[in-house]
């Protein structure tokens, strides 16, 4: 995959956290983001692209969660939120859905798997929030020796200034970073 073509055949979208009580809780420039996430989906489609979904749940009584993990306890305590993806960026019968348990993508879940059975050995990334899956999900991807691409209007997090120095300075060294226009250029 070079940062201008994309090979469609093996590579995958991952739309990461798109949960409707996420993308309320979390993103600044909402509509500007769902509208950018949902033409880069719609593309990637059209293209042929796998796209999949992840989305952050737990079973019910919660047995995923420790008491020591300061991330996810609080969630616990409240009863859990609502892991329904926003309808803006809604997934199609036939994309994956992975359920995590944990920040990252990969950590506990089968999405490797997934991947690996598809012949996919590069990925596009979006989500809420940058400094979160995203950040998590493309350190693991990129020790897997996957490769990546960020899409920089396509994930948002609530800290600005942290989201800014994600995508300029710390991501390039692992990834291209690049805004969906570009991506959806660069689809066949």
């Amino acid at each position: 995959m070079s940062e201008s073509k994309f090979d469609v055949a093996h590579s995958a979208l991952l739309v990461m956290d798109f949960q409707s009580s996420i993308v309320e809780r979390f993103t600044a420039g909402q509509d500007a983001l769902l509208s950018a996430t949902a033409e880069t989906i719609a593309a990637a489609r059209r293209s042929k692209m796998r796209v999949i979904y992840v989305v952050v749940g737990f079973r019910p009584g919660f047995p995923e969660i420790s008491a020591r993990n300061k991330s996810f306890s609080a969630i616990k305590t409240s009863g859990g939120f609502a892991t329904d993806i926003h309808p803006r960026v809604a997934p199609a019968a036939d994309d994956v859905i992975i359920t995590k348990h944990r920040v990252g993508a990969f950590l506990g879940t089968d999405l490797d798997m997934v991947l690996r059975a598809s012949d996919i050995d590069s990925l596009v990334l979006c989500g809420i929030s940058t400094s979160g899956v995203v950040l998590s999900t493309l350190r693991y991807a990129a020790d897997a020796d996957y490769r990546i691409v960020v899409l920089r209007d396509c994930c948002s997090d609530s800290d600005l200034e942290t989201h800014t120095c994600l995508l300029e300075k710390i991501f390039p060294r692992q990834a291209t970073v690049m805004n969906s226009a570009e991506f959806i250029q660069g689809l066949p």
